[in-house]
């Protein structure tokens, strides 16, 4: 007992909890296991008249009843996806950020850990702190969260299903939506199909043996309650993927270095379809994993500055260099030479205030290079030694003259 209320996913407890998550499952099961017994047997074995109706109707249910059991096991049976072993925290690591004293050092520590772990994360904490687990003892990867039902965080979590036993998340986010479509397009088939031969048994002029009647009676009610449902989820999970958030994203926005956005995912439907269901139109309508990237980093609709990366650089972050993906790490250029190297599109005869090889009308643009950029006070110092050398030449020109 006394296990039990320490970890509920240990022990004899654990055991007793991961057999119970498994009820909503064999119950879906059942359900399925009955629906093709009823189908089959009593509606076109049994019910349908003429030979060619049967066929036809056996062979597009079958169809479709494939692809929807593909689907719901592969939602079922797909690993959700784990943080890798480099968002850990090591001993060391760990009893640093624990002996932190202050919250400003604690986010010091996170950002630090960042870097020299070299992991690309975006998101941040509503207090602008890196995202950090205290129960996985891991860092958060961008879109990642912990869940208490499986007692570990999860990549890209959208919710756990009770009905899949599973989280829904980046590797098997796809495999939902397609359960979700195939199961609605098999209700609806099967209430359509079961429709008349329901009618006539209200009539009275079914011609049919009074088990199987009371089977197509249920076929047709379970199937049209699980279809109203089914549309409402599917038709909801339709605007978030064309919207690129998840559940979790839908009630709380995520959090940036430039506040919360909403749409900070975004990139347009066609591409936000594409993060789920990949670039491959052969494979779209089959529980094939497809989606694009890693589920560690996302394109984001507002590019990252201070990560170095452009809105372009889709699905690849984790692939670039070190001095791209962390531009505060590069020392090796002066403020000169990035200066120096830095050339204006356009030429004007208007007579501009000049840091050696930059114009001064210009300086915004240099704090905003994302790579070796220099302190705000050098800066200001190249600003005034300009303004001498400027008025020095002013002086000049006056005693010629």
């Amino acid at each position: 007992m006394m296990e039990c209320k320490m970890n509920p996913h240990r022990g004899c407890c654990g055991m007793f909890v991961k057999t119970f998550k498994w009820t909503p499952v064999l119950l879906i099961s059942a359900i399925i296991v009955w629906s093709y017994y009823a189908y089959v047997v009593h509606l076109c074995i049994l019910s349908v008249q003429g030979d060619a109706v049967r066929y036809i109707l056996l062979a597009l249910y079958h169809v479709i009843f494939f692809l929807f059991l593909w689907s719901y096991w592969r939602t079922v049976w797909t690993s959700p996806g784990k943080v890798p072993t480099r968002y850990r925290l090591t001993y060391e690591q760990l009893e640093k950020l624990e002996n932190s004293e202050t919250d400003s050092e604690q986010r010091h520590i996170l950002e630090q850990l960042v870097i020299e772990k070299d992991l690309h994360v975006s998101m941040r904490t509503i207090q602008g702190s890196v995202r950090y687990c205290d129960r996985c003892t891991v860092i958060k990867p961008d879109r990642a969260h912990h869940c208490s039902v499986c007692g570990s965080c999860v990549l890209k979590m959208d919710h756990h299903c009770p009905w899949v036993n599973n989280c829904v998340a980046f590797n098997n986010y796809k495999f939902f939506i397609l359960f979700l479509f195939y199961g609605f397009f098999y209700c609806v088939y099967v209430a359509l199909s079961s429709f008349k031969y329901f009618l006539e048994f209200w009539a009275t002029t079914f011609d049919a043996p009074g088990e199987s009647k009371f089977h197509i009676l249920f076929l047709f009610f379970v199937s049209a309650m699980f279809s109203l449902s089914l549309c409402s989820l599917l038709c909801y999970h339709i605007h978030l993927v064309i919207n690129n958030r998840t559940t979790l994203e839908a009630f709380r926005a995520p959090v940036f270095r430039r506040g919360p956005d909403k749409n900070g995912f975004s990139l347009g439907r066609s591409l936000n379809l594409q993060e789920v269901f990949g670039d491959d139109w052969k494979v779209v309508m089959f529980p094939v994993f497809s989606s694009l990237g890693d589920g560690l980093s996302y394109p984001e609709r507002l590019p990252d500055v201070e990560m170095g990366l452009k809105d372009n650089d889709r699905w690849d972050g984790e692939d670039l260099e070190v001095d791209e993906m962390m531009p505060m790490l590069q020392h090796n250029d002066t403020p000169h030479e990035v200066a120096t190297t830095i050339h204006t599109e356009s030429e004007s005869d208007e007579e501009d205030l000049m840091i050696p090889g930059l114009a001064a009308s210009h300086t915004a643009d240099l704090m905003m290079l994302p790579g070796g950029l220099p302190s705000s006070q050098t800066v200001d110092t190249l600003i005034q030694q300009t303004h001498q050398h400027h008025n020095q030449n002013n002086g000049q020109n006056s005693v010629f003259s």
